[in-house]
Order: structure tokens, then C-alpha cells, then sequence
């Protein structure tokens, strides 16, 4: 596990997070890497396509469950947070934000 004290340079912007949230949210990525390692293995060992097309549908809808709950704490608390502090340029980011998600 990373440590969580390391800070990317080229983040503009941080959100700590409960250990709880980072505990979820890291198992989730981790088993999504465990479900691409294993659609690799599949094409390695020559599985049949629509055996490894559902491996990768399965996949999808790990990465968008993990978005669900991404989202939802972003709203819970970055969203809520900065509309108490009057902050209304977030909801156009919120905004923006689903819009690159509808995609």
C-alpha cells in the first residue's frame, strides 16, 4: 500500500480522506487490477473472445462502481463544504465533472 503522508507535485488540489474511505477505495482499485491482470492472462492463453468481452464488461462496471462512490463522497464533502462556504463555482465544476462522466 502507498503511503498516504507522499504528496503528488503535480496535484493542485488534495482531499484527505477517513481511513475507512481510503481503505474502500483502494480495495476496489486493487481488485479492478487483480480483474485486468486476469484479462490479460486470458489473451495470453488465447481464451475464447466473448469469454474475455465479459472479464472486461465486469471490469467496466467495477470502474463505474468505484466512480458511484467516488462521487458520492465528493459530493458528501468537498461539494457540500464549499457550497456552506459560498463557494458557488463548485457546483460548475460538479458540473463539468458529470459531463466528462456522461460521455
Amino acid at each position: 500500500m502507498e503511503n498516504r503522508e507522499e504528496k503528488k507535485e503535480c496535484c493542485q488540489r488534495t482531499k484527505e480522506r477517513s481511513d475507512k474511505e481510503y481503505k474502500d477505495l483502494i480495495h476496489r482499485l486493487n481488485r479492478i487490477e487483480g480483474q485486468v491482470r486476469g484479462i490479460k492472462r486470458m489473451l495470453e492463453t488465447d481464451a475464447y473472445c466473448t469469454d474475455i468481452l465479459v472479464q472486461v464488461s465486469a471490469v467496466n462496471a467495477a470502474l463505474n462502481s468505484f466512480n458511484k462512490v467516488l462521487l458520492a463522497n465528493h459530493i458528501r464533502t468537498c461539494v457540500a463544504d464549499d457550497i456552506r462556504a459560498g463557494k458557488d463555482e463548485t457546483v460548475d465544476e460538479l458540473v463539468l465533472t458529470l459531463q466528462k462522466l456522461m460521455k
